[in-house]
């Protein structure tokens, strides 16, 4: 007889270190291997499957998501911190973004082409990969994994899904309710465990055709390293340093507001996030005066909860400290919230007199930071938010027309936004970055079949001799 000796995880909540709110069996190697097989074992008959079906089983899955609102955003905000209106949100997007793909089951997925030769048929059809790994972070965890999941699935792959360590339990409540969902055994997988084990085995194995990642720069690269050299598909969603600009004919309020919204919402952990905020020198005082009383709203432990876990936590104080000794000036925040005695909480932290070599102004802080940087007009602003080793997210606030669509067509940005905050996605349009925040096809909307199928072309002889 075998004995599988499993690591157990306690997992705990961030506005309670002390609370353990669950446990989490961590999969071996040689159980994780065994998953893959089973997907793999699947893959035929799901294959084979008529796209409406699979679509079908998306839309139910919807359903259930959304009858189980509640729990599942209870769970998952005292897994990660989020607040519970936030995770209410996030789950509704999920029940959106399933229901978007549910209806690509009814979508042709070809085209037939003209042939030089009128005695012969010439069409495309797209099929699926095989087996396709997906790896997700904690910071949307129902989201994100459905935006992997829900078109790998509706296209005809399977899926060997890990989540990460610190959403775990969320994680077994999605791939819960996919099989009560009706979804066959083997096609959807939830793996859990360390990356540095289970995900190597996911990078490695023959039998995946593809992976798709969404997590830090350090990460990404290993897997191009890892999976680069394999012909296996891949997908990466990293990070970003994502900038706004203020020019002097915004709306000041307006733009004071959704700059802090877009820095500070889920506690500034999104891949989206403001963090740098280029102000013409004209209005520059009386922005950072209203950034500041926008700040002031935030309900710390009410309306922004903490960051997800002491590893996080620590590392955006160190980044703050840092500033300060590069010579940023603390405006508001700056530290750990005052009157909270338990709990991974961050104030709200603004820095001006910020310069564009510091270290603030170029690496991922991914907390509730925001620098703020002067600039002499508006050529100025669109150099330096460019100047970055990322591209995924940008916006402008201004009311002057052609000064936004040529910001639109300077941006190196894969995302572009006007009069609003850098955050925000819908199912059906693509999301992704340029430079070091991505990697391969985009995700959501019509672009997701780029990277979850691939095109067979057929010729067909239409006349004998």
């Amino acid at each position: 007889m075998t004995t599988i000796v499993r690591e157990i995880r306690e997992q705990f909540n961030p506005a309670r270190p002390s609370q353990c709110i669950g446990q989490v069996e961590l999969l071996t190697i040689d159980e994780t291997k065994d998953v893959i097989v089973a997907a793999q074992d699947a893959f035929e008959g799901w294959k084979n499957t008529s796209s409406v079906a699979r679509g079908e089983i998306l839309r139910v899955t919807a359903d259930l998501l959304e009858k189980n609102i509640d729990k599942v955003a209870e769970i998952a905000s005292s897994e990660m911190g989020k607040t519970k209106n936030e995770m209410l949100g996030e789950v509704k997007r999920g029940a959106s973004i399933l229901r978007y793909f549910a209806q690509e089951g009814m979508r042709a997925t070809g085209e037939v082409l003209p042939s030089a030769n009128e005695a012969k048929l010439l069409y495309t059809t797209r099929v699926p990969l095989g087996v396709v790994a997906a790896i997700t972070p904690w910071n949307f965890p129902v989201a994100i994994p459905l935006w992997k999941i829900a078109p790998a699935l509706v296209y005809g792959n399977t899926v060997v899904w890990k989540p990460s360590i610190e959403s775990a339990l969320t994680g077994k409540l999605i791939g819960e309710l996919f099989e009560q969902a009706g979804l066959p055994k083997g096609v959807l997988n939830v793996v859990q465990g360390r990356g540095s084990k289970v995900g190597q085995v996911l990078l490695e194995a023959p039998e995946v055709k593809a992976i798709t990642f969404t997590g830090s720069n350090s990460v990404g690269q290993s897997i191009l390293d890892t999976a680069g050299s394999t012909n296996k598909k891949i997908q990466l969603e990293l990070g970003g340093k994502n900038a706004a600009i203020i020019l002097a004919d915004a709306n000041i309020n307006q733009a004071a507001k959704l700059t802090i919204e877009g820095a500070m919402k889920q506690t500034g952990q999104r891949c989206t996030a403001t963090s740098r905020v280029y102000i013409e020198e004209a209005v520059y005082e009386k922005v950072v005066e209203q950034l500041i009383e926008e700040a002031k709203k935030i309900e710390v432990g009410v309306t922004m909860g903490p960051v997800s876990s002491k590893g996080q936590y620590d590392s955006i104080l160190s980044a703050i400290e840092k500033a300060k000794v590069e010579g940023a000036e603390l405006v508001f925040g700056g530290g750990p919230t005052k009157g909270i005695f338990e709990g991974y909480y961050i104030d709200p932290t603004i820095f001006t007199n910020v310069t564009h070599e510091m270290s603030i102004a170029h690496e991922e802080i991914f907390g509730p930071v925001l620098a703020v940087i002067k600039v002499k007009d508006y050529e100025e602003a669109i150099r330096l938010s460019n100047d970055s080793n990322f591209g995924l997210s940008a916006s402008i606030y201004t009311n002057n027309i052609p000064k936004a669509f040529d910001f639109i067509n300077r941006s190196e940005v894969g995302l572009v936004q006007v009069n609003d905050e850098t955050g925000g996605a819908e199912p059906q349009a693509p999301f992704g970055g340029m430079k070091n925040s991505s990697t391969g096809a985009r995700e959501q909307g019509q672009a997701a079949k780029e990277f979850f199928t691939t095109f067979k072309t057929i010729t067909i002889g239409t006349k004998s001799e």
